[in-house]
């Protein structure tokens, strides 16, 4: 990165007149794509589009890194205006934890271009500042569903934790508002998925099913809410829409679920409202691929699945309120 010192002389310019007068082969166009594309540092801290306006003061470190990385296209105005998303409930130098909100993809689909703003994109405008390498997916959440998402800093941390997930190694605990009681009250879920591609859902696979793959996860109910119940879903495999499949072949479909409902009955008509899937990612447990230390990470409830869950409480307390009064 080349740094320049502004001086006394060159007080009071904006920066990016002053990027056009100083950088070599400056102009007011090249030192606007600059900006706009995460090159510029202002005191060791990343600049944008916003700050071309700012007047340089005598003193200030004016860096340009041409070849950062991540810079070779402009910053999305989707991500600076989405910022505030994400929690990031740890960075270091190797990983980075995030709580991600419902309604966000955690990266692009895959072969589909689109302007829309992703997890990745936003981990990565967050972390700009630090002059690190684009982040890494390590696994992956479905857009609606809230919780803990793993990246990778480095290609030897996103390799040493992908063989733990491969190996189904971390704990990985979700928590979710079903309908129903699923009888036992604990227990495992053991099914053959296919993936199908032109439906993209996952289906109960035939025995014969060259695609089929093992499904597994352990349940307990925590919570039952009469006609609604909140179990602790822990997962041993970890399949696309894995939770959501499962529960909803056994006739307890999530809360909010449109997708695999099965023979779940509909919902009652006086349950609280959700406009997703009631499915929390919310602890999350890993060896460290630096320190090989243990990590254990949880994530608080979002705030429309906790309005959700206080709203069936009352609900319940309510209706049996009732029964009892009617003896």
């Amino acid at each position: 990165m080349q740094e320049w010192e502004v001086t006394q002389a060159d007080a009071g310019l904006r920066l990016d007149q002053w990027l056009a007068q100083r950088a070599p082969g400056g102009s007011r166009r090249r030192a606007a794509e600059w900006l706009d594309r995460g090159k510029v540092f202002v005191n060791q801290e990343s600049v944008g589009p916003a700050q071309a306006s700012l007047r340089v003061e005598s003193g200030w470190q004016v860096g340009l890194w041409m070849d950062r990385p991540g810079s070779a296209r402009s910053v999305d105005r989707q991500v600076v205006r989405r910022r505030h998303l994400l929690s990031l409930l740890h960075v270091d130098r190797a990983l980075v934890v995030v709580n991600k909100p419902p309604g966000l993809l955690v990266e692009p689909l895959p072969g589909k271009a689109s302007p829309e703003v992703t997890v990745l994109d936003l981990v990565n405008d967050q972390l700009r500042h630090e002059a690190a390498a684009p982040c890494q997916v390590v696994h992956r959440i479905d857009r609606d569903t809230s919780g803990l998402v793993l990246l990778a800093r480095t290609s030897a941390a996103r390799d040493f934790l992908k063989e733990q997930f491969a190996d189904h190694l971390p704990e990985r605990v979700y928590q979710a508002l079903v309908l129903g009681v699923p009888q036992p009250g604990a227990g495992v879920w053991h099914d053959r998925l296919a993936w199908d591609g032109d439906s993209l859902r996952q289906r109960r696979a035939h025995g014969t099913d060259a695609r089929a793959k093992d499904a597994r996860c352990r349940y307990r109910v925590v919570e039952a809410l009469g006609d609604v119940s909140r179990l602790e879903v822990s997962l041993i495999t970890g399949k696309r829409n894995q939770i959501r499949v499962q529960a909803g072949l056994r006739g307890h479909a999530l809360v909010g679920e449109q997708q695999y409902r099965f023979a779940t009955p509909e919902e009652p008509p006086d349950l609280p409202s959700l406009r997703r899937q009631a499915l929390h990612a919310w602890r999350l447990a890993f060896v460290h691929p630096a320190t090989r230390e243990a990590c254990r990470f949880e994530a608080p409830w979002p705030v429309d699945f906790a309005g959700v869950l206080e709203a069936l409480r009352r609900r319940h307390q309510t209706a049996s309120g009732a029964v009892g009064n009617g003896g």
